[in-house]
């Protein structure tokens, strides 16, 4: 068993010496190397003028185009092949615009038999009157099921980010909820208060009716996050936040994406396996048509208001 050595004792020895040096508390110049404080080097003032002096002489002297001829030689030779460049790039351009089909012809690449399934058997096998829906939502619903999830993605990227502490935002909100906008702007509220009604509405309207019209998801979502970014902006976090807080914003938007993954995968398995898809497609343009179109454009709508705001709520004050 080790005996416990005194203090000073310790510090004579090599052990103590080489495990201070080794976690940096004693710097080995210090006592060792002879030494003399650093002073600040005055420079005179003449001296500055001087030096700027002769280095604007040089730079007049480099730069001096008209007599400088080096310089005025790789001027010119720098416009001439910016111009060639451009006009080698514009006529290949031209040259490869030239070999393509005539527009309307039947030999273009887009008039193959997959556009024209989409066209002849889209209404038929989607039950949307609306083709682009019908196409990239039972067709194509994989492809649109991964623009979804960048969504998603994007907003965690943001969120890990840009989120502070609730702690910080109560703090926030003690001074002032509303320190980055006019506390009672009357214009933005009666603006807010007669336009904010009509934009939610309308935004629903373009989400439920996108298999019969343009819209769908994507721009009906666009157009509730553009709602609640102006109710937001004029009433503040507090008042929107009695409808529409972090707690329902999360199940909102993780129901919307698992609620489409449910759907999407029973759609690809039953079209994958030949089974039949025992959801109904409805009458052609009723508002309960479509299949699955309808309720996965519910389902992107949510995913796409709730992302824009939370990019605005983040970037405004780091919380939702």
């Amino acid at each position: 068993m080790s005996k416990l050595r005194p203090q000073k004792e310790y510090e004579k020895t090599w052990a103590f010496r080489f495990f201070r040096w080794l976690s940096g508390s004693k710097d080995p110049y210090v006592g060792e190397v002879e030494m003399k404080p650093q002073r600040e080097t005055i420079v005179p003032e003449s001296t500055i003028l001087e030096r700027m002096n002769e280095s604007q002489m040089i730079r007049d002297k480099v730069y001096d185009i008209e007599h400088n001829k080096g310089l005025s030689f790789f001027h010119k030779v720098y416009v001439a092949s910016a111009i060639l460049f451009c006009v080698v790039l514009v006529g290949l351009l031209l040259y490869t615009v030239s070999y393509l089909p005539k527009t309307g012809s039947a030999d273009r690449p887009v008039n193959n038999e997959v556009s024209e399934r989409y066209i002849e058997s889209g209404l038929q096998e989607t039950g949307a009157v609306n083709i682009v829906s019908g196409m990239i939502l039972t067709y194509r619903a994989f492809d649109t099921f991964g623009e979804t999830n960048v969504l998603f993605i994007a907003t965690c990227c943001v969120m890990i980010l840009l989120m502070v502490d609730d702690a910080v935002l109560k703090k926030q909100e003690a001074q002032n909820d509303r320190r980055f906008e006019p506390k009672n702007d009357t214009i933005l509220q009666g603006t807010a208060f007669v336009l904010c009604p009509i934009i939610f509405i309308f935004g629903i309207y373009v989400v439920l009716n996108g298999h019969l019209s343009p819209g769908g998801g994507f721009s009906g979502g666009a157009i509730l996050g553009a709602g609640l970014i102006l109710y937001v902006s004029a009433y503040g976090f507090k008042r929107t936040q009695k409808f529409f807080n972090e707690q329902i914003y999360k199940v909102a938007k993780i129901t919307a994406l698992c609620m489409y993954g449910i759907i999407g995968s029973y759609f690809y398995i039953t079209g994958a396996n030949g089974i039949e898809n025992h959801i109904p497609l409805g009458t052609p343009g009723h508002i309960l048509s479509s299949g699955i179109i309808l309720p996965i454009n519910v389902c992107v709508g949510l995913e796409v208001a709730c992302t824009m705001y939370a990019f605005y709520a983040l970037f405004r004050r780091g919380g939702l």
